[in-house]
C-alpha cells in the first residue's frame, strides 16, 4: 500500500475494510518494536474523519463572510500537524494515515487530486499550499467509486474486498467466543451463555442463518438493499438485547 501516495479500501459494508487497514498498522507497528531498520517500519497514527458529515468548508477551511478571517479546515489542520511532527520528530517520526471513512462525492474528492500527485500539495482556498510530507499518506475507505472520476481513480492505489472472501460466518464466530466470557481476563469475564446451552445456540443459528439468508436471496424482493453480513450483524445484536 505504498506504491500510491493516496490509497483506497474498496467494497461493502462488513467485507473487513477497517480491519484490514488495522492489520497493516499493527503489523508496521509491531515490525518497528522488533527492531527492523526499515525505514518505512514505523508507528502508525490514524486519523479518521468522515468527509460527508461535514461541510466542504469545515474539510478544507472556509473564509468567513461577514469577518473575512480565514477558519481551518479538518483536512489543512491534519496536514499541518502531520508536516509539524515530521519536523520535530525527525529519524524517530511516525506514520501519519489521514483515513477518509466514508461516500466518495464528486465535489471534496476532486480537491485531493493535487494531494495524490507526485508533488503531494494540499491547495486551500486562501491560496495556501501545503507540501504533505512522506510521512503522510491518504486513505479512503469507500463502498463504491461509482462518482469518483478517472481523474481521482488513477492516481490511488486500489485494494478490491468482495464480500465472497469473509461472509457472515466470522460474525457468528466472533459473537460465539463472547458469550463464551473469558476467564483468564482480569478481572474475569463470565459466560453470558453457559454450555452446552451455547454449542446448540451457535448450531441453531447457523442453520437458520443459513436457511433465511438464501430465501432473502432468491424468493424475496428488497425495497431497500441489505448486505448479508448487516442482517447477521443485526439479528445478533437483538438476541444480546434480549439476553441483557
Amino acid at each position: 500500500m505504498q506504491v500510491r501516495h493516496g490509497n483506497m479500501v474498496v467494497g461493502s459494508t462488513g467485507t473487513g475494510k477497517t480491519t484490514l487497514t488495522n492489520t497493516l498498522k499493527s503489523a508496521l507497528t509491531s515490525l518497528y518494536k522488533e527492531g527492523h531498520k526499515d525505514y518505512w517500519y514505523k508507528p502508525v497514527v490514524v486519523d479518521t474523519l468522515n468527509p460527508k458529515a461535514v461541510t466542504m468548508g469545515e474539510l478544507f477551511g472556509e473564509v468567513n463572510k461577514f469577518t473575512l478571517e480565514w477558519t481551518e479546515g479538518i483536512v489543512s489542520a491534519i496536514v499541518k500537524k502531520a508536516v509539524e511532527d515530521m519536523e520535530n520528530e525527525h529519524e524517530n517520526f511516525k506514520k501519519k494515515w489521514i483515513m477518509f471513512d466514508g461516500p466518495v462525492d464528486a465535489l471534496w474528492i476532486e480537491n485531493m487530486n493535487t494531494v495524490l500527485d507526485d508533488n503531494k500539495m494540499l491547495c486551500l482556498n486562501n491560496g495556501q499550499r501545503i507540501k504533505m510530507p512522506e510521512t503522510a499518506t491518504m486513505l479512503f475507505e469507500v463502498n463504491d467509486l461509482k462518482v469518483a472520476s478517472p481523474a481521482t481513480v488513477s492516481r490511488c492505489g486500489m485494494v478490491y474486498i468482495e464480500p465472497v472472501h469473509l461472509g457472515w460466518l466470522p460474525l457468528l464466530e466472533t459473537w460465539y467466543d463472547e458469550m463464551k466470557g473469558d476467564p483468564s481476563a482480569e478481572p474475569p469475564i463470565p459466560p453470558i451463555i453457559i454450555e452446552p446451552h451455547l454449542a446448540e445456540v451457535h448450531k441453531i443459528l447457523k442453520d437458520v442463518f443459513t436457511r433465511m439468508l438464501n430465501i432473502i436471496r432468491n424468493s424475496c424482493k428488497e425495497m431497500v438493499a441489505s448486505v448479508d453480513t448487516n442482517l447477521v450483524s443485526s439479528c445478533l445484536k437483538l438476541i444480546q438485547i434480549f439476553l441483557n
